[in-house]
């Protein structure tokens, strides 16, 4: 659902570019986009990429279509707003924050987000929906610069239509339809994975009380609908800052779906 929201305001502007004028279009996707924003950090939330780079994006467009002509937003709306999203995305590669993976940490648990294959598989989806608008880009640039009577308000010449629209939108399906599927094959076999965790108790707790705190703990890390199973302890525990009565011990664990 998060993600869904982080695309509010290109959802709201795809939606609406092409069916109101241009002006309405880009100043509803702007006010949703600060609205995304603000509520964002009302929460207490980091800014999230996809959310600052929507309100840049919508602000240079409202800029732009208050003041070149109508002529010149019909040819160039379209390859401009997706060059938007483009460079939002890959900006948030190249500078280590991947939009994917700042929505799907959300709720997850700290060893999860910090796993390699967390790493790998956030970067992978969001590298797919780069070259998805970077494809919906390129194709929405090719009308204006072949045919200069090109628009996308038209409906009847298929190099327009096909260029601007389908092709574009056609991406973004397939984009969306691999963030659906591919996690799932990627992460097949995770819960067999061993997680570190570690967990504290007295210095002069006995071997079975280290291993329930150590299974309690777990069961909380994995969550509703989940229990830790495999639970081991590390041979060596270390005493706590200020607190040498306690110490922190090492533990590893699997997880699987709960048993009823």
């Amino acid at each position: 659902m998060g993600i869904v929201l982080g695309f509010a305001p290109w959802i709201v502007y795809w939606v609406l570019v092409g069916n109101v004028p241009f002006t309405t279009a880009v100043l509803v996707a702007l006010a949703v986009a600060v609205l995304s924003f603000v509520i964002g950090r009302v929460k207490g939330k980091p800014g999230r990429t996809l959310e600052i780079g929507a309100v840049a994006t919508f602000l240079v467009l409202t800029i732009l279509t208050f003041t070149l002509s109508q002529t010149f937003m019909e040819r160039w709306i379209q390859p401009l707003s997706n060059a938007g999203i483009f460079v939002v995305a890959l900006t948030g590669v190249l500078i280590g924050k991947p939009f994917v993976r700042e929505f799907a940490e959300v709720d997850q648990p700290k060893d999860v987000v910090e796993s390699p294959l967390f790493a790998k598989i956030t970067t992978l989806l969001t590298w797919i929906w780069v070259a998805a608008f970077a494809g919906m880009t390129v194709s929405s640039a090719i009308p204006p610069i072949v045919d200069r009577n090109a628009t996308i308000l038209d409906t009847k010449t298929p190099l327009s239509f096909v260029c601007y629209w389908v092709i574009p939108f056609s991406l973004l399906g397939a984009a969306a339809l691999a963030s659906q599927f591919l996690p799932a094959r990627m992460l097949a076999g995770i819960d067999d994975v061993a997680r570190e965790t570690s967990f504290v108790a007295y210095d002069e707790a006995t071997i079975d009380e280290l291993y329930y705190l150590a299974q309690e703990h777990a069961n909380r890390e994995v969550g509703p609908g989940k229990e830790a199973y495999n639970v081991k302890v590390g041979g060596m525990g270390t005493p706590l800052t200020g607190d040498e009565a306690r110490k922190s011990w090492p533990s590893t664990y699997k997880v699987r779906d709960r048993r009823h």
